[in-house]
């Protein structure tokens, strides 16, 4: 038997409705057949106790959406996810801990618990509307029985001490009545109202989360200082939607990169701590004015309901590269990614088109980059950066010729070089043809194949995250109603109080006040006392009858 139960059969009607909580209907086991299996499910799927282990599986299941490469965040860091853990990959693929979010498991956890909370909120909402409704039960009939409980005799009339208490509770805003010879009262409703808000405001973040899935989009652009961006699907790097999101509803805008601006801690325990973060730009919407604004970490730019992140930064060489004739046939910035907190970068320069080599005949050629902003390493056989900013920068450089493998149509990695169809440079001596070069040198290519300058300039790059979500406004809401709701249901107790006043066999007026609370608080019988003392200031004690003398013998009498 629940406490609930419990309190009802114990106090009758004044225990009752205390809560919406439903309960439990216990269902015999041999009478069970198809009808009473589905009642029994569903009035398992529909107890809180369900609903909390389903919200619970669903925060265990969040767990390695957060700690594992999601394919809907970065497909690239999935693969070197793959590619270092060759073992464990093959079970996380068939667990789809690589896509969380869209996994058969946490749509089926998901979806239940939504329908759980419904098949909860509904009635329970019915139940409260009722007794919004309903007024006070009367008071039991065993005051004395109750868990706050204090009396005392008084010479007002007993209508007058009703009618003082009538008052007192409803400026104590009870809802509260007169029931025969009682005043009826109860305070409390925020607790279920809040109880209700938080479940109706935990189903708005579902559907929110689901509608922000379905109906989002999200991209990302890398680009370099001078660059730009418009808004249309081929601009993206990288683009993932949900399955009722139109690129139609791409809003159109462009903005480019003015300048990023990178600064780090110099000197102390903090060297290379990053200290500012900021992207320059110049937006505008279709057919509107140029507008500057400053996108920082976490502060993005807001255009029509789409939001623009900065999400990273590196370095972007200029380099150089001519034939044997002296033809430049690749001039311009080349991003590398960086591997390493010093932003140690790595990446390939591709040169597709326009070259030719000594004899004239086309072919296309690959360098493997590697660049340090701050050199380090000097001497000890190895490359390293040291500083995050650009102070001594270095590029090593290795060369290739040959088939960069673009033409077959698959895709490639832009800043992977793959070598399976080139050969490498080789030196006067045979030795692999590799240069470390400062702003202003040049790598000379071999029996006249040209060379590739390192210009006195290096740009910056910036990446950024371009996405439409339109549920995030009301997760936030939903957010902010279930901690209102949870607190109020924490800290607000739903009580009841009864004063009863009737005159006693003496002519005098008994007072009796009592209050019931849905569950034990030390609050109930303080708040009692209180009001107790109010009402008593209205319907003072009666004084105590004088005893009768007893009957005194003369003196000199006989005893």
């Amino acid at each position: 038997m629940s406490k609930t139960e419990a309190t009802e059969q114990e106090f009758g009607a004044a225990g009752s409705q205390l809560s919406t909580a439903p309960q439990e209907e216990l269902i015999g086991g041999p009478t069970l057949g198809i009808l009473g299996w589905a009642r029994w499910f569903w009035r398992q799927l529909t107890s809180m106790r369900v609903a909390l282990i389903l919200l619970f599986m669903l925060s265990l299941g969040a767990i390695p959406g957060s700690l594992i490469p999601q394919n809907s965040v970065d497909e690239l860091k999935v693969r070197t996810f793959k590619e270092a853990h060759r073992t464990v990959s093959p079970l996380y693929d068939k667990l789809q801990f690589f896509d969380v979010y869209s996994s058969v498991w946490f749509s089926a956890i998901y979806i239940l618990l939504f329908v759980s909370l419904i098949g909860c909120i509904v009635p329970r909402s019915w139940q409260f509307v009722g007794q919004l409704r309903g007024r006070p039960p009367g008071a039991p009939g065993r005051l004395t029985r109750l868990p706050a409980y204090t009396t005392w005799r008084t010479e007002a009339e007993p209508a007058q001490v009703r009618e003082a208490a009538l008052a007192m509770l409803k400026k104590r805003r009870f809802r509260a009545h007169t029931v025969g010879d009682a005043v009826a009262a109860e305070k409390g409703y925020l607790r279920e109202a809040g109880n209700l808000l938080f479940h109706i405001a935990l189903i708005v973040m579902l559907v929110a989360f689901a509608a922000g899935q379905l109906l989002k989009s999200e991209g990302g652009k890398l680009i370099v200082e001078g660059d730009g961006f418009s808004n249309t699907l081929i601009q993206y790097d990288d683009f993932r939607s949900g399955s009722l999101y139109s690129t139609d509803d791409l809003v159109p805008f462009s903005f480019s990169l003015d300048r990023f601006t990178g600064t780090y801690q110099k000197n102390g325990p903090q060297r290379g701590t990053p200290r500012t973060f900021e992207a320059d730009v110049t937006y505008s919407r279709a057919g509107g004015p140029d507008k500057k604004s400053v996108i920082q970490v976490n502060k993005p730019l807001v255009i029509d309901g789409t939001k623009i992140f900065l999400l990273s930064h590196g370095y972007a060489p200029v380099v150089t590269v001519r034939d044997g004739k002296g033809r430049v046939v690749f001039n311009g910035p080349v991003p590398l990614l960086p591997i390493d907190n010093n932003v140690t970068s790595t990446g390939a320069i591709k040169v597709m088109d326009g070259y030719r080599d000594k004899n004239g005949k086309r072919d296309q050629l690959g360098f493997q980059a590697f660049f340090v902003p701050t050199f380090g390493g000097a001497g000890k056989g190895t490359m390293f950066s040291q500083f995050p900013g650009l102070e001594f920068p270095v590029l090593a450089l290795t060369g290739y010729h040959g088939s960069l493998g673009v033409d077959a149509g698959l895709p490639q990695n832009v800043y992977q070089l793959d070598t399976s169809k080139m050969k490498q440079f080789k030196d006067a001596h045979g030795q692999i043809l590799k240069a470390r070069l400062l702003p202003g040198e040049k790598m000379t290519l071999p029996d006249g194949a040209g060379s590739i300058t390192f210009e006195k300039e290096v740009k910056e790059w910036a990446s950024f995250q371009i996405s439409q979500q339109p549920g995030n406004g009301w997760a936030l809401t939903g957010a902010i109603c279930a901690i209102g709701g949870l607190v109020g249901s924490l800290f607000i107790q739903r009580r009841r109080v009864w004063v009863k006043a009737v005159r006693g066999d003496d002519g005098v007026t008994v007072v009796e006040m009592a209050g019931l609370g849905r569950s034990e608080s030390p609050k109930l019988p303080e708040e009692l006392a209180d009001l107790a003392m109010t009402l008593h200031a209205e319907a003072p004690t009666a004084p105590e009858p004088e005893p009768e003398p007893e009957d005194v013998p003369a003196e000199g009498a006989e005893k």
